[in-house]
């Protein structure tokens, strides 16, 4: 559609502000982005064919949706704004493999979504411009729901990119690094300028590829495998020991659990929860459910 002004060109994003009397929502996250090789890298990244299914969170004014439009079989944004939700059917009218829906990612029932707009058991590629104050939310809520996906894009926080990439013994290593590494493997793929925005947010973002793995320990239930790695983290510069204590409990009888447990797992009670990797905490779990200390 070369007769088609991008979204993302600075004059016509702010021609559309203007159009309807758009502001910035912070409490929504809303920042525009208005760099085109940005967008353009984001679609590469995502390996974006005309053969693929994809699901976009937060769309905005859709200067990212259109590049995915152009390049995808089917987009479908999810965009919890209802005044957004207005502008873009203006915006996105020359494209008709597009369908935006008036929801919330952390609400909507994934599965049932996919199912019903790609078909059932489809697989997606999911893209999106992350609100930076609910972006781990929606990570996990995405890495959760056990959809069949090929790969996630995300734009984030720079400092939540470095913690997803981070490694044991680092500041940035944390319950996050070790719950998306369960279900991903974290690529940074480009760094991003508050610049390349409008209005310029405050940090600077980067844009993440996680890809789908096989974790090398697989559990039944992985959400009290995170259980045990979140209270083992609940006071980082305390000792594996002493977090654990203050988790399952002081008495006598709970320390000896405690300790055949980390025994078994062949785990140093005074080492530190951030320096464990993965498979260290998935067989200290194990060896907590054989005492039957797991919640």
């Amino acid at each position: 559609m070369a007769d088609v002004i991008d979204i993302a060109n600075p004059i016509r994003t702010q021609a559309i502000l203007n159009k309807y009397g758009l502001h910035a929502k912070k409490k929504l996250g809303q920042n525009f982005l208005t760099d085109l090789n940005i967008l353009h890298g984001i679609v590469d990244t995502a390996e974006i064919t005309n053969d693929d299914f994809v699901l976009e969170i937060g769309p905005g004014i859709g200067s990212l949706t259109e590049q995915l439009a152009r390049a995808a079989k089917k987009v479908v944004a999810l965009e919890i704004d209802s005044q957004m939700v207005a502008v873009l059917s203006d915006t996105l009218q020359p494209y008709d493999n597009v369908k935006v829906i008036e929801n919330d990612v952390l609400k909507v029932d994934l599965n049932e979504l996919i199912a019903a707009e790609f078909g059932q058991n489809a697989t997606v590629k999911v893209v999106a411009n992350l609100p930076y104050y609910i972006t781990t939310p929606i990570l996990m809520q995405l890495l959760r729901a056990n959809i069949s996906w090929d790969n996630i894009v995300v734009m984030m926080q720079r400092e939540v990119a470095d913690r997803l990439n981070a490694k044991p013994g680092t500041k940035e290593y944390g319950v996050l690094t070790l719950t998306l590494q369960y279900f991903a493997q974290a690529q940074l793929a480009m760094k991003v300028a508050a610049v390349s925005f409008n209005p310029a947010p405050n940090v600077d973002s980067a844009v993440v590829k996680l890809t789908p793995l096989t974790p090398e320990i697989v559990v039944d239930q992985p959400e009290r495998l995170f259980g045990v790695i979140k209270g083992s983290f609940s006071h980082r510069r305390k000792s594996l020991w002493n977090n654990m204590l203050q988790t399952y409990g002081k008495d006598a009888a709970t320390k000896e659990k405690i300790t055949t447990a980390l025994e078994s797992a062949g785990i140093s009670p005074a080492i530190r929860a951030e320096r464990l990797e993965l498979a260290e905490f998935t067989t200290l779990y194990l060896a907590l459910r054989a005492q039957g200390l797991t919640k």
